[in-house]
């Protein structure tokens, strides 16, 4: 009877060992993360225009480079479900009919992203692919430089709904929780962008946003 307890015992031992490192990985993950923002803000329809726009005018929208916080839940071993947090920046320029003419300043978007994660276990790096939703929320929109002469008092963008999709990897530095981490993501969302004088609606536009956002920092597991 002995034996055999000692025999159960010793059998689950051995399988309560992986379980018990595997639940030392952590199930939360934050990361902290410098990361690049690039936008492509092309026109891809013209809707409203009572001033007159040169014919083939086209925008494009600046990169801009921020601080994002990424935390991540592992609902599994190999699953997870990350989100981030960030506030980015862009002018929106014009790149042909008026090129250089700034058309928007400093428009500030809260890019509100949610992604479900797979990640592979290769024997110390972990690489993962995921997809998700954003809602692209903009905080203030203000009218370009060179808007203003023109009687434009006033410029929006609208709030919309998109796709992410998501590749990276995770590279654990020992075994204390700490690592190095690397992501991109592209999103596909679209925005309509509106130029008022006054209370008139003088421009609208649909421009495609579709950010490319590269990220590269620390994380912490626990």
């Amino acid at each position: 009877m002995n034996k055999l307890l000692a025999s159960a015992l010793a059998g689950a031992a051995m399988i309560a060992t992986p379980a018990q490192a595997q639940d030392n990985d952590g199930k939360l993950q934050v990361k902290l993360l410098g990361t690049l923002v690039a936008p492509d803000g092309e026109i891809t329809e013209l809707r409203t225009d009572i001033v007159g726009l040169p014919a083939g005018t086209q925008t494009e929208a600046n990169d801009n480079f921020v601080p994002t916080l990424a935390v991540e839940y592992f609902v599994a071993p190999n699953v997870s479900i990350e989100t981030i947090c960030c506030l980015t920046q862009h002018d929106v320029d014009a790149v042909s009919g008026l090129p250089g003419a700034e058309l928007v300043s400093d428009a500030k978007v809260i890019p509100a992203t949610f992604t479900a994660k797979y990640h592979f276990d290769v024997g110390g790096a972990k690489p993962y692919v995921g997809a998700g939703a954003t809602y692209f929320w903009w905080v203030d929109v203000e009218p370009g430089a060179d808007t203003i002469p023109l009687g434009v008092t006033r410029t929006t963008f609208s709030d919309e709904f998109g796709l992410v999709l998501q590749a990276g990897l995770d590279l654990p530095l020992g075994e204390n929780g700490f690592g190095l981490t690397v992501d991109a993501k592209r999103y596909f969302v679209d925005t309509t962008a509106r130029w008022f004088a006054g209370n008139t609606l003088a421009i609208e536009t649909e421009h495609k946003l579709d950010p490319w956002v590269l990220s590269a920092g620390v994380s912490y597991r626990f």
